[in-house]
């Protein structure tokens, strides 16, 4: 079986690190497809629920809420920076139905019998997709349901390609393209590979819907700041450093035109909002 070895280091390393510090940037810009994924999976009191790459544990925390007392969230990261935030969030929060381990979806050992598994953007970056849901689909009870949400192609995120366009214009070198299917941010953009991934790990009544909605919520500075750090333009600004300073106007420009009332910066997503249920 393939590794997640590459990773597991990344997460561990200046990535994961990356962002604890964006934590709130990052909620703040994501809280809206969250939330539409956890609708999707309807969770219901009582629940046993794992959250897939939780992070720092915001979605972790929504769903131990939303199963109430009797339920429990479990969240589940391969970085161990954002499991101690995830765990001191939880701990302010008084939420210990909001619990957290460190592991590889791919390979762990679930105790068996959960109700429902979630993630958002957490599941694109397994080095063998198949075994990592067939894991997961063991550790569902028969007819547990799985709703994850994922991005669709880069030419339809302005909020991801719109900045690293700017950036490429105003001199940032252009990565080499990789691979469509490597693990990363839009390995799961095909939906007819992620429907075949979802089957041959064992899924049925597999539905993948294109949800299209503005995001964003913080404001210019903010937004600016979090799209040299994360994503796409995050990566090439860190193997070019020097070139920041030389591009930042051209992507604060781009980003200025999509301030909305109440000063944040809301920009067209486009993502796959996938369920699925146990056979």
């Amino acid at each position: 079986m393939v590794g997640n070895d590459e990773q597991i280091a990344a997460w561990n390393g200046a990535q994961g690190e990356t962002w604890v510090a964006m934590q709130a940037r990052l909620d703040n810009q994501l809280l809206p497809l969250g939330r539409a994924v956890q609708s999707a999976l309807a969770p219901r009191a009582g629940e046993r629920i794992l959250d897939i790459g939780c992070g720092s544990g915001q979605t972790t925390l929504d769903l131990a809420e939303a199963v109430g007392p009797g339920g429990e969230a479990l969240g589940v990261d391969v970085s161990e920076p954002l499991l101690a935030l995830a765990r001191r969030r939880a701990a302010a929060a008084g939420m210990d139905r909001a619990r957290f381990v460190a592991a590889d979806a791919q390979v762990h050992a679930f105790e068996p019998g959960c109700d429902a598994v979630y993630s958002r953007f957490g599941v694109m970056f397994f080095a063998d997709p198949v075994a990592a849901f067939a894991n997961l689909a063991r550790a569902l009870r028969p007819g547990g349901r799985l709703a994850f949400v994922c991005w669709r192609r880069p030419d339809e995120n302005p909020i991801i390609m719109e900045p690293v366009a700017a950036a490429i214009a105003a001199g940032l070198p252009q990565p080499a393209p990789g691979p469509p299917d490597a693990p990363g941010p839009f390995a799961f953009a095909d939906r007819e590979r992620v429907t075949g991934i979802l089957a041959a790990a064992g899924f049925t009544e597999i539905n993948l819907a294109a949800h299209d909605e503005s995001i964003g919520g913080n404001d210019l500075e903010a937004a600016l700041d979090l799209a040299f750090h994360v994503g796409p333009l995050g990566r090439m600004v860190r193997d070019q450093p020097a070139q920041r300073a030389a591009v930042t106007d051209a992507v604060r420009a781009v980003l200025a035109r999509h301030v909305v009332a109440g000063g944040v910066v809301l920009m067209p997503s486009a993502t796959w909002i996938a369920t699925a249920k146990r056979a």
